[in-house]
């Protein structure tokens, strides 16, 4: 719950403080595929390729989410889950392997959330992160803040005029809006 607001759809990596905050989580799937990218390049099991080849389909798909029709959506989203499944039941003797089919069986049911919500729904945080940036260099030019409250101010201020730019409504009555409140 952020300030009585629960969003329907969570996107992040795979921090366990970040799990639980909506009734969906969108896990980062640029997270997963440098993951991936990475046991492909240090083992010659043909497990991580798969996964790889997998990765970049979902990719294909979400670059036309918005182009597709429901019942379209909902059978290529059986199609790569079953495609999936098949992957992470794979035996390997790879022990990089079995640790990446670990970690993306237990993030199995968050990797194409983003299906169910076209066009809303970002399959990797690259959108997050982009918020998040202006308060990083805020930060980094600054040398970090003196007082926890102006900390705490400018995510305040940022949040509100992110939710505004996000849900359209306008930026200087969200702030009135919030004041008020």
């Amino acid at each position: 719950m952020m300030d009585g607001h629960r969003p329907v759809v969570w996107l992040s990596d795979r921090y366990t403080a970040q799990q639980g905050h909506a009734a969906e989580h969108q896990t980062c799937l640029a997270h997963l595929a440098r993951d991936v990218a990475y046991v492909v390049e240090v083992s010659d099991d043909p497990v991580p390729f798969r996964l790889q080849l997998w990765l970049r389909s979902v990719f294909a798909l979400a670059e036309r989410v918005t182009d597709l029709a429901a019942s379209t959506l909902a059978a290529k989203r059986r199609s790569l889950d079953q495609q999936l499944g098949a992957i992470l039941a794979t035996a390997s003797l790879c022990e990089l392997t079995r640790e990446l089919q670990a970690k993306i069986s237990r993030a199995r049911d968050q990797l194409l959330v983003f299906l169910a919500y076209p066009g809303r729904v970002e399959p990797t945080n690259n959108g997050c992160e982009r918020s998040l940036r202006p308060a990083v260099v805020q930060r980094k030019v600054t040398n970090g803040y003196r007082a926890m409250w102006a900390a705490e101010g400018e995510a305040d201020i940022r949040t509100v005029i992110d939710t505004a730019r996000l849900t359209g409504t306008s930026t200087f009555g969200t702030i009135l809006k919030t004041v008020r409140a």
